[in-house]
């Protein structure tokens, strides 16, 4: 086996030392990390949890004064898994690939790292694990802080089934318009009950329909 070859499947740790540039950097690893969530496009994904299993490997820029000790002074251990977490809690994801990408890009947005290895596997669809594998600099990274200052910020407006039925609905909607800023306009379920069923998957995926038929409602 090749070096390039045995380097592929190698822990992030061994990848990250073998492509390191001239300048010396730091490094910190998080290894074997098993989070249990509801990720993937499958169907026999859907309505259930998974182990996924994180190993992320950090390159940091060393400390140019002593660390004193001082955990509020380093990249921490915690600002890794943090990353994670805040990216599971999210969203619901379909794709380890996705996930990768948002992780690194926030582990990213510390000041001290530089580049980052991400790999996830799921440890629970079939006899071995299944996964990706990311590798991100700082240049990688899109400017987040200046992309969040161009995004819009619009205005949530609940209606109610009262106010769709309201003769005064065209009209509310029109001062609403008159603020100047996007809005998004949310409904609930019509007053019909929905139809039940034993299925927890199934039932959602009727409650949903029944609020998307309410948004068809206020479209017309």
């Amino acid at each position: 086996m090749t070096t390039d070859t045995r380097l592929a499947f190698a822990h992030p740790s061994e990848r990250a030392a073998a492509t390191a540039g001239p300048e010396p950097l730091d490094r910190i690893s998080l290894r074997d990390h098993i989070v249990e969530v509801e990720i993937g496009a499958f169907q026999a994904e859907r309505g259930v949890t998974q182990r996924i299993c994180f190993n992320i490997v950090v390159e940091v820029q060393p400390l140019t004064s002593p660390a004193e000790d001082d955990v509020d002074r380093i990249l921490s251990y915690d600002r890794v898994t943090e990353a994670i977490a805040y990216e599971l809690a999210a969203e619901r994801l379909n794709l380890l690939e996705t996930l990768a990408e948002r992780v690194a890009d926030r582990i990213l947005l510390e000041r001290q790292a530089m580049r980052v290895f991400v790999r996830i596997e799921k440890l629970d669809r079939g006899p071995g694990a299944l996964g990706v594998e990311i590798a991100r600099a700082r240049d990688d990274v899109p400017d987040l802080r200046a992309a969040a200052a161009e995004v819009p910020h619009p205005e949530l407006v609940y209606l109610s089934n009262m106010a769709i039925a309201s003769p005064h609905l065209s009209g509310w909607l029109d001062q609403l318009e008159q603020l100047g800023r996007p809005l998004i306009l949310c409904v609930g379920a019509s007053d019909t009950a929905a139809p039940q069923v034993a299925h927890r998957m199934a039932q959602r995926r009727i409650d949903l329909l029944a609020i998307e038929q309410n948004a068809w409602v206020l479209a017309s």
